[in-house]
């Protein structure tokens, strides 16, 4: 990742971006900011940035798979994905609070699949915790990336469809 300026350095060099709420008591955001080059996920730290060139603009605590260690395989293993990814999709009405969408499985995930005669699954998100009250040290996705409600507000205001997701061990 090269030399990473935190948000505050950013900042105070006057590359931050405001967000804004849109609607009063309502869940979506504004953001007038500079564009989210890059997501980064470390599933190891549990931490993903959100990138405009080397520069991280914000990071989060994540919760991942109930399996994480290791890159999904099959539908039901409770493995986050491994490797690059875009953002495909948003959904605004997640049951999860709100969603935007990995691309997960690509041509490459459905290949191994095939060989071992499975279903690489899919539905593969960046999601809030939705309705459930949730501690900060516990995975429990289906393979998804998890963040709190008020994060994922952020999240879905900053990331654009098509935005890279690079998902490290």
């Amino acid at each position: 990742m090269g030399q990473t300026i935190t948000r505050r350095a950013a900042l105070a060099m006057g590359v931050g971006g405001t967000l804004t709420l849109a609607g009063c008591g309502g869940k979506f955001y504004e953001y007038g900011g500079p564009q989210v080059t890059r997501i980064i996920v470390q599933k190891t730290q549990r931490r993903m940035h959100l990138l405009h060139g080397n520069v991280a603009l914000e990071t989060y605590d994540v919760q991942l798979g109930f399996t994480a260690t290791g890159h999904k395989q099959q539908y039901g293993d409770g493995r986050t994905p491994e490797g690059r990814y875009h953002i495909d999709r948003r959904n605004p009405d997640s049951r999860f609070y709100l969603s935007v969408g990995i691309d997960y499985p690509n041509a490459v995930d459905r290949a191994r699949a095939k060989e071992r005669g499975v279903d690489p699954g899919g539905d593969i998100f960046i999601h809030g915790w939705g309705e459930t009250r949730r501690g900060r040290s516990q995975d429990w996705t289906a393979g998804c990336v998890a963040v709190t409600n008020r994060e994922m507000r952020h999240v879905y205001a900053m990331v654009r469809n098509g935005t890279p997701v690079d998902i490290f061990a």
